[in-house]
């Protein structure tokens, strides 16, 4: 079994910080992207921010220079550093990482349970 669990929301001033992570556990060979998504209330799900094996980043439009995304492939583990925040990054925070089971051949996406990012005064 293959798991994704994301940690590190929480309630912030506008103007603050935050650090999530996401840490995939269970069997596996490989573990190719990785990405942040997040959905606030009414509103589809958004790419944030994506990163390959490589260390090759990515992100939306929204969040570039306030937000980075890092990787520690030895803890198979993905990172979002969320500063300079705004009220309308309120939303909860889903982590995705394609993922290749091990004694597989294809790559699955598995996805957190998501964290609530809140931003207020």
């Amino acid at each position: 079994q293959v798991q994704v669990v994301e940690s590190g929301g929480g309630l912030v001033q506008p103007g603050g910080s935050l650090r999530l992570s996401c840490a995939a556990s269970g069997r596996f060979s490989r573990i190719n992207d990785m990405a942040w998504y997040r959905q606030a209330p009414g509103k589809q799900r958004e790419l944030v921010a994506t990163i390959t094996s490589g260390g090759s980043t990515n992100y939306a439009d929204s969040v570039k220079g306030r937000f980075t995304i890092s990787r520690d492939n030895a803890k198979s583990t993905v990172y979002l550093q969320m500063n300079s925040l705004k009220p309308e990054d309120t939303a909860v925070y889903y982590c995705n990482a394609n993922i290749i089971r091990l004694g597989g051949l294809r790559p699955s996406d598995y996805w957190g349970q998501g964290t609530q990012v809140t931003v207020s005064s």
